[in-house]
């Protein structure tokens, strides 16, 4: 049994090939490293679908936050919470190696949020998550905001239940990210351009990023944000409104 995420699989494999299924293992052929992968995306599929018909039911919008680390995450969801406190019920999953530094935040803004740990994991999992909405003070109709562990790598694969992955590219990472790290984007519903007050002092090229993340996914949102300045952050509260589900009758 995995100790990482519950899974059927050994943990030590499980560790070898989460995000790296073209990699090579001691002892382990190619064919038995992408069954050991199909097994865990298997699994963790099932715990998705049984996150998100427990959120359906109570009309509960859960987006999985992704980027790079640094990418201006935290700060952007707690400029988040903080404009829509009192409008809605709000939760926050934090997932992160180490630390609840960033969980510490969040409850700072008075949203309830549960730190997830995950070790030398590099991303959540759908069975990280369910077990997280067992003890999560959460309304119905309220938005759950699951800010996954830093990496635009592992986390592309792993479905949690949530109704959209949002994707944060600072930036200051330089507008290629979407065509080398084209899983990620591809997955993503929105991508949202950070810290976009700092571009009078960048050579970041806007509308080459754009085109770079059309190129991986023709349907892709856009939003130009500054979580520091405030700039496009009441685009963004829109879209959340707009994307909130019915609750099920």
């Amino acid at each position: 049994m995995c100790t990482v995420c519950g899974c059927g699989t050994d943990t030590a494999e499980h560790s070898l090939i989460r995000g790296h299924s073209h990699s090579h293992a001691a002892g382990l052929s190619s064919a038995r490293m992408v069954q050991i992968e199909q097994d865990i995306l298997g699994k963790n599929n099932q715990y998705a679908a049984q996150n998100r018909r427990w959120l359906a039911e109570r009309g509960i919008l859960a987006l999985n936050l992704v980027s790079s680390p640094g990418s201006g995450k935290t700060t952007l969801l707690t400029e988040t919470l903080t404009r829509l406190q009192g409008k809605v019920p709000m939760a926050v999953i934090e997932g992160d190696q180490q630390t609840s530094n960033d969980a510490d935040r969040i409850r700072a803004t008075g949203v309830p949020a549960l730190q997830i740990n995950t070790g030398k994991g590099c991303h959540l999992d759908a069975h990280m998550v369910g077990h997280a909405l067992e003890s999560l003070p959460i309304a119905n109709g309220g938005i759950l905001f699951i800010e996954n562990v830093g990496n635009l790598v592992c986390p592309a694969a792993f479905d949690l239940g949530e109704a959209h992955k949002v994707v944060i590219l600072s930036v200051t990472e330089g507008e290629d990210k979407p065509i080398k790290y084209p899983d990620m984007f591809h997955a993503a519903d929105l991508m949202i351009l950070n810290k976009i007050d700092l571009l009078p002092y960048l050579t970041f090229d806007v509308a080459k990023c754009e085109e770079y993340a059309r190129r991986v996914n023709p349907t892709i949102q856009i939003l130009h944000v500054s979580a520091t300045s405030g700039a496009g952050i009441e685009g963004w509260i829109d879209w959340l409104i707009c994307a909130k589900p019915p609750i099920q009758a």
